[in-house]
């Protein structure tokens, strides 16, 4: 399945407005600090995903946790959380509005991807890894009422 334009944003979830907004103005030097730190965060593994705006058809570069598809050494999952936000990030968006155009940094690699939209049990296992490493995300989800998607990218 693809990324969904009509993926429903829940009705409740975690407010975040100030944080994004600071990790906005920060994005860049945040992405300096990653980058020198061994591209990790708070115990999590890091990716820079490049989405090209869904607007304004600006590129946009975002650090990501990823976790390592266990069925593919070389298909990495993401998962679209914003931290428990009633509604998807805009990277999110982003990739739904412009498949074609999504590049992923990981390991010091570029690479163009596709990004797949994980349902059914499918989704199921890959959650269940992912909250299995980082409890944050289970606990994502209960902040929400929106099912927090989870992503597939491989090499285009």
């Amino acid at each position: 399945m693809t990324i969904d334009k009509k993926t429903p944003r829940g009705t409740h979830g975690a407010g975040n407005g100030f944080a994004m907004w600071l990790a906005k103005v920060l994005r860049r030097r945040m992405i300096r600090i990653h980058k020198r730190s061994g591209d990790t965060f708070q115990g999590m593994t890091l990716l820079y995903l490049t989405t090209v705006g869904a607007k304004s058809g600006i590129e946009r570069e975002i650090p990501l946790a990823y976790f390592q598809d266990p069925e593919d050494d070389n298909a990495w999952l993401i998962v679209a959380s914003l931290g428990g936000a009633a509604n998807n990030p805009a990277w999110y968006h982003n990739i739904a509005a412009n498949p074609d155009r999504v590049r992923i940094q990981v390991n010091g690699q570029g690479h163009r991807v596709v990004a797949e939209q994980l349902e059914g049990e499918r989704r199921a296992r890959a959650w269940r890894q992912i909250t299995a490493d980082q409890q944050r995300y289970a606990d994502y989800q209960e902040k929400t009422d929106r099912q927090i998607p989870v992503l597939r990218l491989t090499p285009a």
